[in-house]
């Protein structure tokens, strides 16, 4: 991909780092009008990806690239371009934060290294650029590419990944990512953890939802005596309670007594006692 500028000028190295400070050197740092022209290389690069991809807007653009903490990859090739050289391609990847399920269907917390956008210029394509690209990326990182996830890759993408990292059978996904078998096996590589399963739903209590309702009902109803004494915890009801009545108080009510005269004792007493006082008398 050719532009009106000295690519050369702009990126010294053949692989060139990009991260928010949109510069490949020092010179690039400390001069704006190399930013500007960085700035519109990698808009160019991310608007042809994704009118590779079909994608409705680009995924990858120098603004995007200043607010994220992610790395791109730049290729150019130095002799084209009548000596100016020209973008060959780039490869974005970042640490992201995923929520992935294993092959028995266990939701796992993971952030790996992604793929976040991938491309080489078509008329550059089958000439070595990708596997290049794509290689010196695993050796600056360190990471193998089955310990990668990978989001919504293209059939050419997945081609290239079956072809010469023989990654073929992936671990179905529920979000837009694309993670392999063999994924799952080094958790330390990967920062692996299982996340606790939401504790289901117990069933509801009858005294919960009726219960409680009723003595809130009585409680803002009935003057006392008849309201319950206040208290932090309340108590079920229970079915064998006597309900309480003007002149009983709760624990007479709940154990009835027999029937007692005014001198306090019952029947066959007050007759043996009247018994005596006759006999005394006479």
């Amino acid at each position: 991909m050719d532009f009106p500028f000295d690519i050369n000028q702009l990126f010294s190295e053949r692989i060139s780092i990009l991260d928010q400070n949109l510069s490949a050197s020092r010179r690039s740092m400390e001069r704006p009008d190399l930013q500007v022209q960085i700035s519109a290389v990698i808009d160019e690069l991310g608007r042809a990806s994704a009118k590779a991809q079909q994608l409705a807007a680009p995924v990858t653009s120098a603004s995007k690239l200043q607010s994220q903490n992610h790395q791109l990859y730049l290729l150019k090739d130095r002799e084209s371009g009548g000596g100016r050289g020209s973008a060959v391609g780039f490869l974005k990847v970042g640490y992201k934060k995923l929520f992935l399920l294993d092959q028995h269907g266990v939701h796992v917390e993971a952030e790996p290294l992604c793929v976040l956008d991938f491309y080489i210029a078509e008329n550059l394509q089958r000439h070595g650029y990708g596997l290049e690209l794509f290689s010196f990326m695993l050796q600056h990182k360190n990471v193998e590419p089955v310990l990668m996830a990978y989001d919504r890759p293209s059939k050419k993408f997945l081609a290239f990944l079956a072809k010469h990292y023989c990654l073929v059978q992936s671990v179905p996904q529920v979000n837009n990512f694309v993670v392999f078998e063999g994924f799952f096996l080094n958790r330390s590589a990967v920062h692996l953890r299982r996340t606790p399963l939401k504790k289901p739903d117990g069933e509801i209590k009858p005294y919960s939802m009726v219960a409680r309702e009723v003595v809130h009902r009585e409680q803002r109803t009935l003057p006392w005596p008849f309201a319950p004494p206040q208290s932090p915890q309340r108590s079920v009801p229970s079915q064998c309670s006597h309900p309480v009545r003007v002149g009983f108080s709760p624990s007479r009510a709940s154990s009835p007594v027999a029937p007692s005269s005014p001198l306090g004792g019952s029947r066959d007493q007050i007759e043996r006692y009247r018994e005596k006082r006759s006999r005394y008398r006479s």
